[in-house]
Parts: structure tokens; sequence; C-alpha cells
């Protein structure tokens, strides 16, 4: 039996790598962390206080999508804390999303993709919507 402690990381494709890095600091907010000295280019980015990463690596093979925020399609979910300052914060920095404060799931959440239309789920516990 395998017995699971949770997620450790999540490892996402980018083709630019400076422009995903911009992406994930200044709109995401995240906190980038030291990486070992692969032979290939990357970065990884502290998820939270439980030691979860984010892991991109630069890749230009066809695992990458080029459509619209469809949210039946492969995505990870990063946890907020405030529902509406996520809002107002995308609206603000004028990144498209999808936002969803009452749906079936049970929590909000919000849909954007980052610059290499990689898909990102924002949930939070609560919909503090204004």
């Amino acid at each position: 039996m395998i017995t699971i402690e949770g997620i450790h990381h999540v490892s996402i494709c980018v083709r630019d790598l400076e422009r995903a890095k911009t992406f994930y600091k200044e709109i995401i907010g995240l906190q980038e962390m030291e990486r070992p000295p692969f032979d290939f280019p990357g970065a990884w980015y502290a998820l939270g206080p439980n030691g979860q990463q984010l892991h991109l690596i630069v890749h230009n093979g066809e695992t990458l999508r080029e459509g619209d925020i469809h949210t039946r399609d492969g995505h990870f979910a990063i946890r907020v804390r405030s529902y509406s300052e996520t809002i107002q914060w995308l609206k603000q920095k004028g990144i498209p999303h999808e936002a969803r404060p009452h749906p079936k799931a049970g929590f909000p959440q919000i849909y954007v993709l980052d610059p290499d239309r990689n898909m990102i789920e924002l949930n939070a516990e609560t919909c503090d919507e204004l």
C-alpha cells in the first residue's frame, strides 16, 4: 500500500522562462526558491507554508496547449486567502479570467492562463465577493 503524505510539487512546461518568472512572481505572487544546477533551464517556487512547490521547466515540445480557458482542461490549483481580493488584483493587472463564485465544487474558483497557456485555478475557502 502507498501512504500519501501530500503533493510535493507540480511541474509545468514554459517556453520563455523570464516571461514565466515575471508572471509567477508579479501576478501570482510566488517566491522563487533555490533550484539545483540541472542541465536545462527552469525555476522553482514555494507554494505556501507546507513545502509544496511549483517547478517551471523550459520545453518547446508538444505538451503546451493553445486554446482558451476551459475549466475541464488539465490544471493545478492554488488556494488563496480572499476570492474578492484575487478578482480585484486580476482585474487591476488586466489578466483575463473565468470567475466562478458559487460553483458546484462548493468553493469559489477563478481560472487563469499563464503566458504559456498553462491553466491555473485560484480558489478560496469561501466566497467573500463584494
